[in-house]
Order: structure tokens, then sequence, then C-alpha cells
């Protein structure tokens, strides 16, 4: 994008309310701007003639140009900005601009300081309050543009979520989830056009929800699990069964130590390397919703299985790369944590892995036999750190008494880069 451009671009959030609905300074920056651009939809909330509107002071620019978004709009943003150059450039979001809005994307493109925003109550906003719910105890989930599987991630016993829609058909996605996931009788509130002349709530359950919904809702979710429906917590060490493998699976007590050592910190980077099932990757990024992840499988079937367990553990943008590493990891941004898992033996893995690490970042490697081990025992003589054993045994029946089955010791080094 050109750096030619002098003028601040303000951005105006709007409600279904339109133009009554504004303040004064959102509606006299309307007036004064020469390009409008905004949906279809929020363009057809102003009046035509704005000098005539309600509370007009003075009348817009004679010449003033009303562009509707293109679609996809994100590629073409930059552009549109250029071609206007100097003009007065008033844009039109919905809500809280800088909540999951175009505002945010702007700030991105131009700076902070070349961009004015004038909110308005954002739909988070305005379903809390027809709710009755604190809006500091309610977790948010936006599916615009996103998968509905993300939803995962946040059902939880109890929970109330507010799902913001990505289209008319979202909230029956949800209602399916849901029930799927062992939580139909979840209590469902349907919320449209909040704001606006025809607002309309509906409500329900999960297991029943049959209605028909219009394109702009929000959906509230009062989680309610069904009996013995399993609960997924976010602390690292999900069950075993958690996960679609086919026995290259990091198990539950070890999974648990590994993530620990790894440090997961939000908007941080992991490579998982020799993915296997995923484990590490999803329950790296189950943590906190910032948090990245690469999982690198060279095996196919391995790698869509991947795909399929991060999507049903609610983390469906786990990105995997299908390939064998090291030959796999070029070009990859530069990881804060990496995690080997598979493939420690072959020649310059752990000399690639070490050079790709940012400073301050950790290396984890878990061997299991004697060959991966003396490529693990060498390179903590090299690099140093903290070399462990990890034993487990589980308990399991033996005749008619129960007796210790132990698994296979793995030997753990992790290393920090200084």
């Amino acid at each position: 994008m050109s750096d030619q451009r002098a003028e601040v671009v303000t951005v105006v959030g709007i409600g279904a309310d339109g133009w009554a609905g504004l303040t004064g300074a959102a509606r006299a920056a309307i007036r004064s701007a020469q390009v409008l651009l905004g949906s279809t939809r929020q363009l057809a909330l102003l009046p035509v003639d704005l000098s005539g509107s309600v509370g007009a002071s003075a009348a817009a620019p004679l010449d003033q140009e009303r562009i509707a978004w293109p679609s996809p709009m994100l590629p073409a943003l930059p552009g549109l900005l250029d071609a206007h150059g100097e003009r007065a450039v008033c844009v039109l979001a919905s809500g809280d601009p800088m909540f999951y809005g175009v505002g945010t994307t702007l700030t991105r493109l131009l700076g902070p300081e070349r961009v004015r925003v004038l909110p308005h109550p954002s739909s988070v906003s305005l379903a809390c309050a027809r709710l009755g719910w604190p809006a500091d105890e309610v977790e948010v989930v936006s599916v615009v543009g996103r998968a509905v599987d993300r939803l995962h991630r946040s059902v939880h016993p109890n929970r109330r979520l507010l799902v913001l829609s990505a289209d008319g058909a979202t909230p029956a996605a949800v209602a399916a989830l849901l029930t799927d996931r062992g939580y139909g009788g979840s209590a469902l509130t349907v919320l449209e056009s909040l704001g606006g002349p025809d607002e309309r709530i509906r409500v329900g359950t999960a297991s029943g929800w049959d209605e028909p919904t219009g394109a702009l809702n929000i959906v509230a979710v009062h989680c309610h699990a069904d009996p013995d429906t399993a609960v997924r917590p976010l602390v690292p060490g999900l069950p075993d069964d958690a996960y679609e493998h086919d026995g290259q699976l990091t198990k539950r007590e070890i999974r648990a130590v590994t993530l620990a050592r790894l440090a997961p910190i939000p908007g941080q980077l992991l490579w998982d390397v020799g993915g296997g099932a995923g484990s590490i990757a999803i329950e790296w990024l189950r943590t906190h919703p910032s948090c990245r992840a690469v999982a690198i499988e060279r095996e196919p079937a391995r790698a869509d299985r991947i795909a399929v367990n991060a999507a049903a553990l609610g983390v469906p943008e786990l990105h995997v790369v299908r390939g064998a590493a090291p030959e796999a990891l070029a070009g990859l941004e530069p990881p804060d944590a990496i995690f080997v898992g598979g493939g420690v033996t072959v020649p310059g893995l752990l000399d690639r892995c070490w050079q790709a690490l940012r400073p301050g970042g950790r290396l984890v490697v878990n061997a299991v036999t004697l060959e991966s081990e003396r490529v693990v025992t060498d390179a903590y003589d090299r690099l140093g750190g903290d070399l462990i054993r990890l034993a487990v045994q589980r308990a399991a029946p033996v005749g008619n008494f129960t007796g210790w089955r132990p698994m296979l010791p793995v030997t753990q080094w992790t290393v920090a880069k200084r």
C-alpha cells in the first residue's frame, strides 16, 4: 500500500438503528466525508440526503461518493484507500469497529495515528444488556470467516458464551455442534437485529432448535452438559481417547509434562515436528486463543488425522505441513518453541531446529529408542539444558488381581536458546 495518504481515515460504528442511533460526532464525520465505504446493508441505513436528516447542521459534500465493499473485502482494502488519495474517507463498521471489526484492520494498515475511531455499542454489549449477563463473565467466540468448530474449545459445563454469527445458518450449526458434543440441553437464545426496529429474540435448546433465523444475529449459549458427557479441560493432559490415532500418540502423562516444559505463552508459535496425532500442537493451542502452532507430519493419513483432531478439540486453525523434516521446515516462520516427537535420528534435524528457534525459545525432545537417546545425549553434551527420564506405570488386570503395567520410559531433553 502507498504511504502517500495524509488524511486521517475515520471509522464510524453503526448499529441496526442506523442514523437515529449515531452520536453527533459520528453524524458529523459521515456528513463531512467525500468518500463513504461500507457494506451495502450499512450504506442503506443512511439517509440519501444527509442535509435534510435529523440533527443536520451542515450539508454533505456535493461530490460525496458511497462505495460498497467488494467481495472479498480485505484484499481490496489497501487499493481502495490508495485510489482515493487525499479525499476525506469515512468507513462504516458494525457496532464497535475495534471488536472483530475493520477498525483493527485499518490501524494495522495505516497505523493508529492515521485512524480515528468513533465506536457504537457492540452486539456483545447489546446482547448482555438484553440477557442480564455480566459482560466480564461471558466468553465471546467469533465464527465470522472462521470454522464453527472453534466453539469446541469454549464448551464447558455452566459456561455462558456469545457466538458472533457469520449468517442465518450459524444458530443451527451451533445447535448441531452442541448436541453432537453432548450439550444438547444447553439453552440457546438467538438475538436478531439488535437495536433495530425489527429486533427479535428467540429462545430454545440446542437439541430442539429448528427456528429459521435472519442473517444479522448473535447466539447466546448457556452450556449444560448431558449426563455422562466427557468434559475436556483446557489444562494439558487430555485423555488419550480424546484423539483419533494409530498408536503414534504422546501419552497423557508424558504429554502433560512435555507441555509444561514447552511453557505455552500467549501469542507464541510452536513447531510440532513429527506431529503423529497432533496432540502436543493441539494442547498448546488450547491454552490460549492467541497461541499459534504448526504440525509437521510426513505420513498423509496422520496429517489428515491431525486436522480431524484439531477441529474436534476446538483449534481448527492448527496449520498442518505435509512433508518430512528437516526439508519441510523451509520457509516456516521462526518459532518460539519446538517439540520433536519423531524423526530425531534424521541427520541434521536437531541442528536445523536449533538454528530456527528464536532467542529465548524452548526446544523439547522426547526419545524412546536407544538410537534416539544417543542423538539426544550428544546434543545435551553440546548445548546443555535438562535431561530427565520419565517412567509411568498404569494399573491393569493380572488374572483376578490388579498389577502395574509399565509404559516405555521416555528420555526428555529440554534446552532454552540464549
